[in-house]
């Protein structure tokens, strides 16, 4: 029946492969289980509609019987009574109710199998929508451990890329130490060419207040006569 395709595409179908297909499974879920819902109260409707049918059918067959058994008992009350023709007239009526009495069974056994594979279907799809339910907590518990998981990936990610950044900042470092040492280097031997040069020659000059004074703690010893 129409309202039991997609039931039946679902059952048919891996569960997990439609899942995958979905943007948002978690939604895919719940989605799937309010239109099983749906669908399980149209079966249910449905269902319904056939089994009071079937009732409708025996009712009818089973009135049929009575009357039936009537005429026969009535036949057999003239028949005892003397009365041929009435007899006759019971059992013609019988015989029209017998040939009614056939296409009501027929019609009984259809409505009759139609009801049970009614029950059967609304019966399997209560069952697995009950299923699916206690399932769906198993499935979304697995889906919130699958996000978990991508963010931590993600969050590898971008560990890896900051640990480029920092190795980057690193080898600019390295760099600016470089450039520090040699500019060091640089004023510390322009330094050493200046000493050379003036302070060398500054040094002569420096070391003539000394000579001077040795020359008079000369003269002074010699007055004191002290040579």
């Amino acid at each position: 029946m129409s309202v039991l395709t997609r039931f039946k595409d679902i059952m048919a179908a891996n569960i997990n492969a439609i899942l995958d297909k979905a943007e948002d499974p978690e939604k895919m879920i719940d989605q799937t289980l309010r239109n099983l819902t749906s669908d399980l109260a149209k079966v249910k409707q449905e269902t319904a509609a056939v089994m009071a049918d079937e009732t409708r059918c025996k009712r009818e067959l089973d009135e049929c019987n009575q009357q039936i058994a009537k005429m026969q008992a009535y036949a057999e009350k003239a028949l005892l009574a003397g009365n041929e023709g009435d007899a006759m007239k019971f059992l013609q009526e019988k015989n029209a109710l017998t040939a009614k009495q056939t296409s009501l069974q027929q019609t009984y056994d259809v409505a009759a199998a139609n009801a049970l594979k009614m029950r059967q279907m609304h019966d399997k799809l209560a069952n697995d929508i009950n299923e699916l339910n206690a399932r769906r907590d198993a499935i979304k518990a697995k889906i919130k451990v699958a996000k978990t998981q991508e963010r931590i990936n993600s969050l590898n990610s971008s560990l890896s890329d900051s640990a480029n950044s920092i190795s980057a900042f690193e080898r600019m470092e390295a760099k600016a130490n470089n450039m520090l040492d040699r500019a060091n280097a640089m004023s510390e031997l322009n330094n050493s060419v200046e000493e050379s040069g003036v302070d060398s020659l500054a040094a002569k000059y420096d070391a003539a207040p000394d000579a001077a004074v040795k020359e008079q703690l000369e003269a002074l010893k010699a007055q004191m006569g002290l040579q």
